[in-house]
């Protein structure tokens, strides 16, 4: 009995430790994975007629900061991440026929953003900020 009272609280710090990991990797995946999914609807529609100059006007601006946020171009349903705002989505001509797409994302973990200090120094912040970018040749 008094190993397990000693045990059990290193043990649930190493289970949340996990779960919290284990979502921030899911969360990331999930940011990549839009993110990819806005850089190859640029690239399919940033080239206009035979110029072959990149162009980006602000309505394929708002249409890839909708497919990266909720998964289409027009904008509806839920977003893809909890947080993740349009705003937060860049789409930039990055020169030789490359478009990228920057995105930003507020990681906020589940347990609580900051872990309490315990009598020894200041308090730990641990949300942070997820950065993702994508760069792709335009068709």
């Amino acid at each position: 009995m008094v190993e397990f009272t000693l045990v059990l609280p290193v043990l649930l710090v190493l289970l949340f430790a996990v779960t919290e990991i284990g979502r921030a990797l899911v969360r990331y995946n999930t940011l990549t994975k839009a993110v990819q999914d806005g850089a190859r609807y640029a690239a399919a529609y940033a080239l206009l007629g035979t110029t072959g100059a990149v162009t980006i006007d602000a309505q394929l601006q708002t249409a890839v900061r909708n497919v990266v946020v909720y998964g289409n171009t027009a904008g509806t349903g839920s977003p893809q991440l909890g947080g993740l705002q349009p705003a937060q989505i860049n789409l930039v001509d990055a020169g030789g026929d490359q478009i990228r797409v920057d995105a930003s994302y507020p990681y906020q973990p589940l347990f609580g953003v900051v872990l309490p200090n315990l009598g020894l120094g200041s308090s730990i912040n641990t949300s942070f900020t997820m950065q993702a970018a994508v760069s792709m040749r335009a068709l």
